[in-house]
């Protein structure tokens, strides 16, 4: 019998050993299970439709591809679980302490984002600047962007961090990071404590989620979401995958913390070549 099988992105080589621990966890508790690493989110996106996966662990970029995806070929994509981690974030616009003022004096400055893929330091920090009056994209001339690994949605620090470093060498005026990596920044030494403060702070949106599409076996999914939610961050056994994934609980899925990016793919264009060539493959 075919297995349960999962995709996920490598964004690192600790994605081996997290679901390499998922895959004991759940045969121990009788889901024959596996799970497939891709390089970038598009290629999963790709496999997912073409059946090779049953539930994609997305970037909430990857959500939004594979949504309208499947809108557009009258199928149905649905997000079944996320972390209580994923849920409620925000990203902020960093400037130097004695810098500007508003963001209307971001006007004609250099702002510096994270990979040209990544919803939480390039997509969603310029669509809360664009629909807040400044002329702004991420292919716009005064936007610098850090392309780190772009395929993988900004799921790694690498891109947010060369931001804030050229905010502080003086190389942009601004930098878009997720809001909890001001903190991160500065415990690890990249940011001096009061060398930054924020400008602007997004509307709070959601992160990740596993997603499926109509068509995937009811009874190992339901198996697979039972659990995922009977895991306890209060025993020992599984309290190691929780910290690993970086969560306290699992919650079900919803979509209303995606309806931003979702203005800001429209906005800026960003899923529209790569949606336009799945549909036309079917």
């Amino acid at each position: 019998m075919r297995p349960f099988i999962l995709g996920a992105v490598a964004y690192d080589p600790k994605v081996v050993t997290i679901w390499d621990g998922f895959k004991l966890y759940f045969e121990a508790n009788g889901l024959s299970f596996d799970y497939v690493l891709f390089h970038n989110y598009e290629r999963q996106v790709e496999a997912h439709f073409a059946g090779v996966i049953d539930v994609a662990w997305n970037s909430p970029l990857a959500w939004v591809q594979a949504q309208r995806i499947a809108t557009r070929l009258g199928r149905r994509a649905q997000a079944v679980a996320m972390r209580d981690t994923d849920q409620d974030l925000t990203s902020v616009v960093l400037v130097r302490t004695e810098g500007p003022a508003t963001i209307a004096d971001l006007t004609g400055r250099r702002i510096g984002v994270g990979a040209m893929d990544s919803p939480q330091a390039t997509l969603l920090p310029l669509l809360q600047l664009a629909e807040r009056g400044l002329d702004v994209h991420p292919d716009h001339p005064n936007v610098v962007r850090h392309d780190v690994l772009v395929g993988k949605h900004g799921d790694h620090i690498g891109g947010e961090r060369e931001a804030v470093r050229a905010l502080l060498h003086g190389d942009v005026d601004a930098a878009c990071i997720i809001d909890g990596n001001l903190a991160a920044f500065t415990q690890e030494g990249t940011v001096r404590a009061g060398a930054l403060r924020v400008l602007a702070t997004t509307p709070a949106y959601d992160h990740c989620n596993f997603t499926v599409l109509d068509g995937t076996a009811t009874r190992p999914l339901t198996r697979f979401l039972a659990l995922l939610h009977g895991m306890s961050w209060g025993e020992a056994d599984t309290r190691r995958l929780m910290d690993l994934e970086g969560l306290k609980a699992w919650r079900p899925g919803r979509t209303t913390g995606y309806s931003a990016l979702d203005r800001a793919c429209t906005r800026f264009g960003t899923a529209d070549a790569f949606v336009a060539q799945q549909v036309a493959r079917g």
